[in-house]
């Protein structure tokens, strides 16, 4: 092989690799986010956030049962729901330990 072919190649292969971080993500979906939370955080979430999170998944619930004969007369059993049982419920189990947001967004 000649220096010039072995220059081109070790040119291209270089040029290769140094373009692949770049193309790790290309949605820049968070789900797919290579940066993880800190372990105190993930402690903390774990044994602080997620059964406080659950209690108010489940004292929503019970406030949204208490409340749906006047949400059924408002007109408004999506939004008491939305806000009352799934917003908790979603940040207790969809989103990831130690997260400030949830991953999980998909429409």
């Amino acid at each position: 092989m000649t220096p010039f072919r072995s220059l081109a190649a070790a040119l291209a292969l270089t040029t290769g690799l140094l373009s692949l971080p770049a193309q790790a993500n290309p949605s820049g979906d968070p789900l797919y986010n290579a940066d993880a939370p800190p372990a105190y955080a993930m402690i903390g979430d774990l044994l602080i956030a997620r059964p406080l999170l659950i209690a108010g998944t489940v004292i929503g619930t019970g406030v949204f049962i208490v409340s749906l004969p006047f949400t059924l007369l408002g007109g408004n059993v999506g939004d008491a729901g939305q806000a009352l049982v799934v917003e908790p419920a979603k940040a207790a189990f969809v989103r990831c330990l130690g997260c400030t947001e949830s991953g999980y967004k998909r429409d």
